[in-house]
C-alpha cells in the first residue's frame, strides 16, 4: 500500500505519494479551492487519489510554530485531519512540517524555476518533503530496534 503526504494550506493542498514499498516520495499534484472553508471538492479529489493509488495511510503536515507551539494553522490542520478520517476511513498521521516549504522553494530556485511559476509546484514538493521526513523517521526507528 502507498502512503500519501499532504501539505494543507488555506487555499491549496499539496499531494505527494510514496512508491508501493514506501521507500520514495514524489510530488503528485496541487489541489486548489476558492476559499479555506470550501473542502467538498478537495475531499472528493483526495478520495479519488486514495482509491486510484490504493493509499493505506495519510501523512498530514503539522505546521507547528518554530518554537514548537501549536498555532492557528496547526489547529486548522487538526480539523482537516478529522475531516479526512471521517471521509476516507484510513489513518491520518500528523508530521512536523516546519521549513518544508522553505526547502521546496530552495529546490525550485536551484532548478532556476522563475519565482512567478513556483506556486504551481511548491505545495506538492513540500508534501513530498513531509512524506519523506515521515518515511525516514520510520526507517530510523526500525533500524534502531535491532540494536
Amino acid at each position: 500500500m502507498r502512503i500519501m503526504g499532504l501539505d494543507y494550506g488555506a487555499k491549496t493542498v499539496g499531494v505527494a505519494l510514496s512508491d508501493p514499498l514506501g521507500f520514495t516520495a514524489w510530488p503528485l499534484e496541487t489541489i486548489t479551492r476558492e476559499s479555506e472553508k470550501k473542502l467538498r471538492r478537495t475531499l472528493a479529489r483526495l478520495e479519488e487519489i486514495v482509491q486510484e493509488y490504493q493509499v493505506g495511510s495519510i501523512i498530514l503536515g503539522y505546521p507547528l510554530n518554530m518554537d514548537g507551539s501549536v498555532g492557528e494553522r496547526a489547529c486548522k490542520s487538526l480539523e482537516f485531519k478529522t475531516k479526512l478520517e471521517n471521509r476516507l476511513k484510513i489513518p491520518v498521521i500528523m508530521q512536523d512540517e516546519r521549513l518544508t516549504t522553505v526547502a521546496a522553494d530552495e529546490v525550485l530556485e536551484e532548478m532556476k524555476v522563475p519565482r512567478t511559476e513556483r506556486k504551481q509546484y511548491i505545495d506538492k514538493i513540500a508534501a513530498a518533503y513531509i512524506l519523506e521526513d515521515y518515511m525516514s523517521s520510520i526507517q530510523e526507528n526500525n533500524n534502531g530496534k535491532g540494536r
